[in-house]
């Protein structure tokens, strides 16, 4: 159970009310995890400041949530690996692919495998991709440019998978279905 409140609009501070607000109008629901960083309006804010300039870069919307999965799973935040199944769902990710992230296994698709191979890699080396991993990345045909915004991606993963640990948040009611455990 949460030791952080899981905040409404109503109870947030004043600084993260307008932050929730834009949260149920573009995702229809305030995700659980962000209402408790809420508590920290900073927080919030610099997280989906950060949300906002990842998705204006050259990853699709489904090469976004790959990433996000291969982190939430090397990070092993149960929160954000079911967050991220419900998102991969509705962007087009196959079925068999999120299962595989959600078992620490790459998608079926070569190019998402490539992605979140080298995703993978970055997070276990701590960024130090090997030049093999960036010509499999590359080979792929994924670009150098995207590799940075692969950074990006894992920054902003760490925000949310660091938080997920320390506020242990409980998922929202659509996301149940997703529910997950690393496997022992």
């Amino acid at each position: 159970m949460s030791s952080y409140a899981i905040h409404t609009l109503e109870s947030a501070p004043d600084g993260s009310k307008p932050l929730l607000a834009g949260l149920r109008k573009n995702l229809g629901l305030i995700p659980n995890l962000a209402a408790a960083m809420a508590e920290s309006p900073t927080l919030l804010k610099g997280f989906l400041a950060l949300r906002e300039i990842y998705r204006q870069g050259t990853l699709s919307e489904a090469e976004i949530e790959v990433l996000s999965l291969t982190a939430a799973y090397e990070n092993d935040c149960a929160w954000c690996v079911a967050f991220h199944s419900m998102m991969a769902s509705k962007v087009g990710v196959a079925p068999q692919s999120i299962e595989a992230l959600r078992g620490g296994l790459p998608p079926l698709e070569p190019r998402l495998a490539a992605l979140s191979d080298f995703a993978r890699e970055m997070v276990r080396a701590r960024g130090a991709v090997s030049p093999d991993g960036l010509a499999r990345f590359l080979a792929a045909g994924l670009s150098r440019a995207q590799a940075l915004e692969v950074v990006l991606g894992m920054g902003f993963s760490v925000l949310a998978n660091y938080a997920g640990h320390l506020v242990e948040a409980p998922l929202n009611e659509p996301m149940k279905p997703f529910a997950w455990r690393k496997a022992a």
